[in-house]
C-alpha cells in the first residue's frame, strides 16, 4: 500500500485568531446615573431627574418589570414606582 498524504482544508490557526467574535459589551458608561430594568443597564444620564423620567415611562408601559436608577458616584440604587393611584376618586 502506498502512503496517503494528508491535506488539511481550512484556515490556518494563526488566521483564526484574527477573526475574533465581537463582544456584546458596551463601552463604559460615562454618566453618573444608570437606568436599569430587571438589573440590566439600559442607558445612563447626567441627572437623576432625567433618569427618573425615562424610568417612569418604562414603568408605565411595563408595570411588572423592576426599574431602578443607580447612582455610580454614591453607590445607591433607587427603585422607580408608579405614582399612587389612590388619589383618584372612586367610581
Amino acid at each position: 500500500m502506498s502512503a496517503r498524504l494528508e491535506k488539511k482544508v481550512g484556515a490556518s490557526p494563526s488566521s483564526e485568531l484574527q477573526h475574533e467574535v465581537p463582544s456584546q459589551r458596551r463601552g463604559a458608561d460615562t454618566k453618573q446615573f444608570r437606568l436599569q430594568v430587571d438589573r440590566q443597564t439600559k442607558s445612563s444620564y447626567a441627572s437623576y431627574e432625567a433618569a427618573e423620567q425615562a424610568g417612569l415611562q418604562i414603568k408605565k408601559s411595563h408595570p411588572i418589570v423592576s426599574v431602578t436608577v443607580y447612582d455610580s458616584v454614591g453607590g445607591v440604587n433607587r427603585s422607580i414606582d408608579l405614582p399612587n393611584s389612590s388619589d383618584e376618586p372612586a367610581s
